[in-house]
């Protein structure tokens, strides 16, 4: 905590954390947009960044004014020029999967500054060969219960065959 010399209250460093409280990150494909019926106001871009939105404004479609932590994160890793830059480079069609990209990349940057998305990818390319491993053991498993089941089988019949020839 800081103090001013002329003013006796105590001031608290101000620090805000972009992530959301939940640990996974939806992506905006999969939840429902608002409805477009003209202009809204200023979208989570030129909001957090105080600058006017206009109509023609390129972030809008992809940072709704609802979602401000979609722009800040995916700012604070590549920076608002950047995100511009690539969205102007790109045909519409392709925009939202990149800045559901971005996003995405952003989140995990910030949850692992080291490894991203890559960590991510990683650890479940793990998960995966372990889940791969114990499926093999189980189908083993399987097999050799199988084996046994069909040899208890046959010395059943064995035995029954033989007790029914003895039997007559």
């Amino acid at each position: 905590m800081e103090c001013d010399d002329n003013d006796k209250t105590p001031r608290v460093p101000l620090s805000v954390s972009c992530i959301p409280f939940s640990s996974s990150f939806p992506s905006s494909r999969f939840l429902p947009s608002p409805p477009i019926t003209g202009f809204q106001g200023p979208c989570a871009a030129c909001r957090f960044l105080r600058r006017r939105c206009n109509e023609g404004c390129i972030l809008a479609p992809y940072f709704p004014p609802n979602e401000p932590f979609r722009f800040i994160n995916a700012h604070k890793v590549f920076g608002a020029s950047n995100i511009v830059k690539t969205l102007q480079e790109l045909p519409q069609s392709n925009r939202a999967d990149a800045v559901s990209s971005m996003v995405y990349e952003a989140n995990a940057r910030i949850r692992d500054p080291v490894y991203g998305c890559a960590g991510t990818i990683s650890q479940l390319q793990k998960q995966l060969n372990d889940l791969q491993a114990e499926l093999a053991m189980a189908q083993a498993e399987l097999s050799i219960m199988q084996c046994q089941q069909l040899q208890q089988n046959a010395n059943a019949s064995f035995f029954l065959d033989r007790f029914n020839l003895d039997y007559y």
